[in-house]
């Protein structure tokens, strides 16, 4: 049973785009149906196969941003500067093309529902994507005493941020996910914090306290990983409870 699963996971599939939704300015993402989708984890990944006329043909990994629901999935991508697979993805492809995909992939960086111990999440840039998904199957869960999330979202400038009217609703609809955005190069007026990266004293005022004992999933570019990690371990957080998941600069995952 486990190997028919894995060799399931292993086998590239055909999805078909249904929508494309502009999530920032180098942001879109990508609606896709695929059959016989066998259903994932907030936090899982796909291996995405692009094939050209001439054979040639070269694979990336991303990270799906939405919760289970089917046969549909949805990946969100940013553009990433001199990209061989990205600026396609944000800019070329259209509804109704085809993509040849597998999935899904991980195991580890992942969030199932169960008890409701609490949550936080911290995420640079699009490092967002797969913490999203964990934030929708969150609100996908059925019954009560949901884990009680908190996200720590750290963004150049304002329309950089994805998600940005779904996030403002899930925090103020009274579920339990509390948001703070730490701008690093231009913030809102009026916002209470100048930009600046994400330091110990905003890890230590906005996360949860380490004795809270959170599930902490940490996700973006390499040093942005690393640094927020090491802020959680000084802080006083179990490493144990820590899981990371970073992406470098050839426009893969996430």
């Amino acid at each position: 049973m486990a190997r028919t699963a894995i060799l399931e996971r292993l086998t590239w599939r055909v999805g078909t785009v249904t929508e494309l939704l502009q999530e920032s300015p180098t942001a879109r993402t990508i609606v896709l149906h695929i059959p016989g989708w066998p259903g994932h984890l907030g936090g899982q990944h796909v291996d995405l196969r692009l094939t050209a006329p001439d054979g040639y043909s070269t694979q990336r990994s991303y990270s799906i941003a939405s919760a289970a629901d089917g046969e549909r999935v949805e990946l969100t991508v940013e553009e990433i500067p001199d990209g061989e697979v990205s600026p396609y993805l944000t800019q070329v492809l259209e509804v109704g093309d085809a993509l040849e995909l597998r999935g899904p992939i991980g195991g580890w960086f992942v969030w199932r529902p169960g008890p409701p111990t609490p949550v936080q999440l911290i995420a640079g840039g699009s490092g967002l994507v797969p913490l999203m998904a964990m934030i929708r199957a969150r609100a996908a869960a059925p019954g009560t005493g949901v884990a009680p999330f908190r996200l720590l979202y750290s963004v150049r400038e304002p329309e950089a941020l994805l998600y940005a009217a779904e996030l403002g609703e899930r925090a103020t609809d009274g579920t339990g996910l509390e948001v703070t955005y730490a701008y690093t190069r231009l913030a809102p007026e009026g916002h209470e914090r100048p930009p600046g990266r994400v330091d110990a004293a905003l890890v230590r005022a906005v996360t949860w306290p380490p004795e809270s004992r959170p599930s902490t999933f940490v996700c973006g570019p390499t040093g942005f990983v690393e640094s927020a990690a090491g802020l959680l371990v000084a802080a006083g957080h179990d490493p144990a409870l820590i899981r990371t998941e970073r992406f470098g600069p050839t426009g893969g995952r996430p």
